[in-house]
């Protein structure tokens, strides 16, 4: 007979339904507060994509009389630098410098204080001795005062300055005044300011980052519009809804001005968030009808079901006070706590009605039945959380990014203790009663399953190391999976809207100037003949004859042509509702975005029509077009794979750029492949990049359908290598060397849960047999996930990763649910087959009903239907695959592998003794 590490006295401890049980009035009337309560914090829940993660950045923008870029970078860009990235909390900086302007931007670490970091720079810039006549700018840039919605303004009986008079008064005013409105943007009325005579100081950096754009075009036409930008600590849709109403009121005043939604973020945060709460019920549903087949009996099944809507909200109440929203990431957590919600109700109950069944009366039932499991129930609960709650702490934008998610878990598998341990024994201590003429052959469980694993539980203690074998080949397949597995960082969302940027060179300087309006104008030479009358539209709108004597009109001519072009073939794509432009972006002339919008009943996914875009572009000589994926966060215009070279010489840097280039686009599933300096056709070194102090060429690409940016990464790196001369060395930025820094945090991570999870089972067990049992079994989920992944294409990235670790919890509560019973039954005189035998055919029910609920409450989630589908499959996918495998290896893995340690531990001791 083993000796149990636990007295009973002990076990009552963690047994709190003894105290429910007996004030079943305080337990009910708690619960009911906390059901209204979180129906409280449920409507106070704002809606949200993603959760709000800060990105400090502040920009130098310097100008100085100096007519070379590399002398301007040894006279200004270098100093600079050298000086501020020392500044506390700078982990990234980069620069761009041309002749007589600088532009330095440094990346501050998730969390610092943007005006601290600014006050920093500034204090640091001013003891920087540089040359005469040299002034800057500090830009603090707070990337999360994001734009929330634009309207285009038309109009057919205004002129231009009229509409412009119109729109300052009667519409950005009353804007403005609204709640969460940081500031309103008026675009298109550039040419209407005083301009510029000066070709230097279009380009200077301070234009680069301030002026609004010059020229906007809604579907073809010429308009105005308004931009909204959001304070950083706004609710998108809270201010959207206000500018909505808002908008609504000024239409109705105005009837000879038109108001066009032309872009926001909010249709599809409202999509994707009633999308997975859709989702986040029927997996409720799923969960649920799957209980009473295995308990056939009603009110079993309803006291199982009560649990998952408690534990719910009172999460919400725990999300209302933490400052939490209803957005994709925490509303995914709820969907992945049903499994376990229903977990502990499933145990408590199902070992109550089993006693019940037995023969004892319902209270005696309750006593012994939670006596049974309290301490499996609370084990693996804080299991649970030891696993979750380091995610986290996670440092860098990722912990930021992840911690809503640990925190809703964690607080939800808490919640979800304390109703199973006192809520649910109450209930069934009044409402579970014996069955009444029980048939004679009456078995909870079908006798065919239990007999089936009987026999094959015998077997197994009876050929265990093949067993062992079983098991360490299928975690070996898991591992060798992981290659074939298709790898990713984020998913691409198929959100219907997208962006095309295009843009072409600006004149030299030394070769083109703008004269005062009073002076003769010269034309650029490359603009095309007959471009003069682009702004020409019929009726009183007529851009030529109000902006006509602007000179930087110059500039746009070429830069609207080619927006034509593009225009035309974005409006003619069928799948397209609507295109809104806008020419000049930041400042820059040369540069244009054309924001497109695709229908609600389209026949195309959005990286299709993205694709048919880019077969049916015109030949643009010297204009890049690159079509982009919609950021929910400005971060430059990033594409996805983005590679650095770094070196001394910067002839040497663009021309192994441009031939890397060139091999990267000729690889399939690789668009848009731009490289640094590819648009100079000249030997003169007029723009010197720079990345944490070195010279720098970034070659970056967007990806096509079917093409993720994990195998995007290792294709490039293998073609790279052999192109990169003495003097050049590669590195990875952006999105492409955050996947190798996500997967470290994770494993880091994943490794200090799994330790923090196995101490605390010898705390709480006082041996170690039950955490080595725990630990060797955990890899069991590998081979179950990556197969899924692989068979269903999903990738194996930062979602995967967090099913993952999902499973580890759920595969830990079934170990503890077989480990602990097989000590209760030894320490009460069975021999430790039996024991094990008796142990499988009791948990067996409970064990499936757990799997079979999860698997299905996944189900809505794996199949990949609704608004943001793309970033909860992977992750569904992992967790179903995964606990196919492991719950099938694990009730016949831990019984032998349980019986082998203690064997060994045996024969340790003995060797000590002796």
């Amino acid at each position: 007979m083993i000796q149990s590490p636990l007295k009973p006295a002990i076990r009552e401890r963690f047994n709190i339904s003894r105290i429910s049980i007996a004030h079943p009035r305080i337990v009910i009337g708690f619960w009911i507060g906390v059901i209204v309560a979180g129906m409280l914090a449920f409507g106070s829940l704002k809606y949200a994509l993603f959760p709000e993660v800060t990105f400090p950045v502040v920009v130098v923008s310097t100008t100085a009389p100096i007519s070379t870029a590399t002398d301007m970078e040894l006279k200004v860009t270098l100093p600079i630098e050298n000086q501020v990235k020392s500044i506390e909390g700078v982990y990234d900086f980069r620069s761009s410098t041309y002749p007589g302007r600088s532009i330095i931007s440094l990346a501050f670490l998730v969390g610092t204080s943007l005006e601290s970091s600014t006050n920093q720079v500034e204090t640091t810039l001013k003891t920087i001795q540089l040359p005469a006549k040299t002034t800057y700018t500090v830009i603090p840039l707070n990337l999360n005062e994001s734009t929330a919605i634009t309207y285009a303004i038309q109009s057919q009986s205004l002129t231009l300055k009229e509409l412009t008079e119109l729109t300052k008064t009667e519409i950005i005013p009353q804007l403005n005044a609204l709640p969460g409105v940081l500031k309103v943007n008026l675009l298109g009325d550039g040419l209407t300011r005083k301009g510029t005579s000066d070709i230097a100081s279009l380009s200077s950096s301070q234009t680069l980052i301030q002026d609004p754009p010059i020229l906007v075009r809604y579907n073809g036409e010429n308009v105005l519009a308004v931009q909204v930008i959001k304070r950083s600590d706004a609710n998108t849709l809270e201010v959207v809804d206000r500018v909505e109403t808002a908008i609504n009121s000024i239409q109705e005043k105005l009837q000879n001005v038109k108001l066009n939604l032309a872009e926001t973020q909010a249709d599809y945060i409202r999509k994707a968030t009633h999308s997975t709460i859709e989702e986040l019920l029927l997996a409720i549903i799923l969960a649920i009808a799957i209980v009473f087949p295995f308990l056939r009996n009603l009110r079993a099944t309803f006291i199982t079901a009560l649990a998952i809507p408690t534990s719910l909200l009172g999460t919400c109440i725990v999300m209302a006070i933490a400052g939490f929203n209803l957005e994709t990431i925490t509303l995914l957590a709820l969907a992945l706590v049903i499994g376990i919600v229903i977990d502990d109700a499933i145990v408590d109950v199902e070992n109550i009605a089993r006693l019940i069944d037995a023969g004892e009366n319902p209270r005696d039932a309750a006593l012994k039945g939670t006596d049974e499991i309290g301490l499996t129930v609370t084990a693996s609960t804080l299991t649970i959380v030891a696993v979750f709650l380091p995610v986290a702490f996670m440092g860098d934008a990722l912990g930021q990014f992840f911690k809503p998610f640990a925190l809703t878990i964690s607080s939800a598998v808490l919640i979800s203790l304390l109703v199973a341990r006192t809520l649910s024994p109450v209930l069934a201590v009044y409402w579970l009663k014996p069955i009444q003429n029980k048939p004679e052959n009456y078995h909870p469980q079908p006798n065919l399953i239990i007999e089936t694993y009987r026999r094959l539980l015998q077997w197994s203690l009876h050929h265990r190391k093949l067993v062992i074998l079983i098991a360490i080949l299928s975690f070996i397949a898991g591992l060798a999976l992981i290659p074939l597995v298709p790898q990713g960082f984020l998913p691409r969302l198929d959100r219907g809207e997208f962006v095309i940027n295009y843009s072409y060179p600006l004149p030299q300087i030394s070769n083109f100037k703008l004269q005062n309006n009073s002076q003769t104008q010269e034309t650029p030479t490359d603009t095309p003949t007959g471009e003069t009358d682009v702004f020409k539209q019929p009726g009183a709108f007529n851009w030529l004859t109000d902006l006509a004597r602007n000179p930087i009109q110059l500039f746009l001519r070429k830069t609207r042509t080619t927006g034509n072009k593009i225009e035309q073939v974005v409006l003619n794509t069928p799948d397209v509702e609507e295109a809104f432009t806008i020419i000049g972006i930041k400042g820059q002339p040369n540069k244009g975005r054309i924001y497109v919008k695709l229908k609600n009943d389209r026949q195309l996914t959005t990286l299709e029509a993205q694709d048919q875009i880019r077969e049916n572009l015109p030949s643009l000589n010297n204009v890049t077009v690159s079509v982009e994926d919609l950021q929910f966060v400005e971060t430059g215009d990033e594409k996805p794979l983005q590679i650095v070279l770094v070196g001394d010489d910067v002839n040497l840097l663009k021309k192994t750029a441009k031939t890397l280039q060139e091999k990267v686009a000729k690889l399939p599933g690789f668009v848009d492949v731009r490289a640094t300096g590819e648009e100079n056709t000249s030997n003169d070194i007029n723009q010197i990049e720079r990345f944490n102090g070195q010279r720098a060429a970034y070659v970056t690409a967007n990806l096509s359908q079917g093409q993720l940016l994990g195998d995007a990464t290792n294709q490039v790196l293998n073609i790279a290598q052999p192109l990169i001369p003495n003097g050049v060395t590669l590195k990875l930025t952006g999105d492409s060397a955050r996947i190798g820094q996500v997967l470290n945090s994770f494993l880091v991570t994943l490794l200090f849960s799994v330790v923090c999870m196995l101490g605390l089972l010898f705390l709480l067990f006082g041996r170690w047999v039950e955490p080595a049992v725990v630990g060797l079994t955990l890899p069991l989920c590998l081979v179950g996930a990556m197969l899924a992944l692989l068979v269903t294409q999903s990738a194996f990235g930062i979602i995967s990763l967090i099913g993952l670790i999902f499973l580890l919890g759920l595969l830990d509560k079934n170990v503890l649910l077989l480990m602990d019973y097989i000590n209760q039954l030894r320490q009460k005189g069975m021999n430790r087959n039996d024991a094990i035998i008796e142990t499988g055919v009791v948990r067996l029910r409970p064990i499936i009903m757990t799997t079979a609920s999860t698997i299905l409450g996944m189900l809505p989630i794996a199949l990949g239907l609704g608004a943001g589908a793309e970033l909860r499959q992977p992750m569904a996918v992992a967790i179903i695959g995964g606990l196919m495998t492991s719950t099938l290896l694990s009730l016949i893995v831990v019984p032998v592998l349980n019986t082998l340690l203690e064997d060994e531990w045996l024969k340790i001791k003995q060797r000590f003794k002796s």
